[in-house]
């Protein structure tokens, strides 16, 4: 415990906690010394002004701290970008995804991919130096490199980490007055959307990120589908049929009869309130009354749980799925000649340094750091 004061003035600023951590052991790996003050603005704010008189010291740029503790090997390149999704994180299913990759999940995995790819490199350059021509290229070798290039294109196939840190798109569509604003308000609970019993009062799409039983989903409100009156209508109209197209879910409120093509559609019978004959497989709804929604919520939650990785499994994201493809390519090449599956070896563990950060990855760092908050 220590009295803060102004370097210039003496004027006592506050009575805080002041901490040091030693390099290598601190969290960027330099030293550190971390001033733990009372949480006001004004104390903040005194304190910022006093260590910015102090020769040499100014404000961190963001994402500067992280960026140090990967420069000096505290954590790799996929731990910090598990720490940018924590910090972003707003539903349940993003943080524990978030936190796995800041743990240093991924990095143990392919820790454990390059010691396999060390020894069967080893065993290669052991073969070249002296095996004869004639002997063969060793069993062992083959299927070692077949079994780890099967293993990388597995997590391949697993659902992407995008989808569950943008969310899950859920689309409303259907003809003009079918009711599909007054299901996206009544779904997100307030009114983002302006309802009337005019046609085509929707000209633009409107979306509104909402967490459904943990799952992140962006619910989207869009244009009726009709012939359009006028040019700006049909700008809207054209929108919507775009916004189907990419849909991870649709929700459907028009004639069952002229449902649209889409892998993952959700038949809507909308203002159930009114009556009127319910169609096989439709889902009856009201959004004046509520009668229906739970059951509606509980189908979208489980198709989009469908498309998400599922709770506790590793996921790649985009760079990173690149990155375990290159080395899965170099591992497929001609493995009739040991030379040459050497230097597929050689390539994997290249691709893993860029995975890692090790090489090859300035492109991306600023473009990473540059998410965290200032300082972070």
């Amino acid at each position: 415990m220590r009295t803060l004061r102004d370097p210039d003035s003496g004027e006592r600023l506050d009575d805080a906690l002041v901490l040091r951590f030693d390099a290598t052991a601190s969290a960027t790996g330099e030293d550190i010394v971390e001033f733990q003050c009372h949480g006001g603005r004004a104390v903040v704010d005194s304190m910022l002004r006093a260590l910015a008189s102090v020769e040499g010291l100014r404000e961190a740029l963001p994402g500067e701290f992280t960026r140090r503790a990967f420069e000096n090997g505290r954590i790799d390149l996929t731990e910090a970008e598990g720490l940018a999704d924590l910090i972003e994180a707003e539903t349940e299913s993003q943080r524990k995804a978030a936190l796995a990759l800041a743990e240093g999940g991924l990095s143990k995995q392919i820790g454990e991919w390059q010691e396999r790819l060390l020894s069967l490199s080893a065993e290669a350059e052991r073969a070249i130096d002296y095996d004869e021509d004639d002997a063969g290229i060793d069993p062992g070798l083959l299927s070692g490199v077949a079994e780890l290039e099967a293993e990388l294109r597995s997590w391949l196939e697993r659902p992407r980490a995008e989808m569950l840190k943008d969310g899950v798109r859920v689309v409303v569509a259907g003809p003009p007055n079918a009711g599909k604003s007054s299901l996206l308000n009544a779904i997100a609970g307030q009114e983002r959307a302006i309802v009337t019993d005019i046609p085509g009062t929707t000209r633009d799409h409107i979306e509104v990120p909402l967490a459904l039983a943990g799952i992140p989903i962006v619910l989207t409100d869009t244009a009726g589908l009709r012939a359009a009156e006028n040019a700006v209508e049909a700008l809207g109209v054209a929108r919507s049929k775009a916004l189907i197209e990419r849909a991870d879910i649709l929700l459907w409120l028009g004639d069952p009869g002229q449902t649209p093509t889409h892998e993952r559609m959700l038949r809507v019978h909308s203002k159930a309130d009114l009556g009127g004959l319910v169609a096989e497989g439709c889902i009856a709804i009201s959004s004046v009354t509520g009668a229906g929604l739970a059951e509606l919520l509980d189908r979208i939650a489980e198709v989009a749980r469908t498309l998400l990785p599922d709770e506790g499994l590793l996921a790649l994201n985009r760079r990173q799925a690149q990155h375990v493809a290159e080395a899965a390519e170099a591992l497929a090449g001609d493995r009739s000649d040991i030379v040459l599956i050497a230097e597929g070896l050689r390539q994997a563990r290249t691709a893993f340094d860029r995975l890692t950060g090790r090489a090859g990855v300035e492109d991306v760092l600023d473009a990473l750091f540059g998410r965290f908050c200032l300082g972070k």
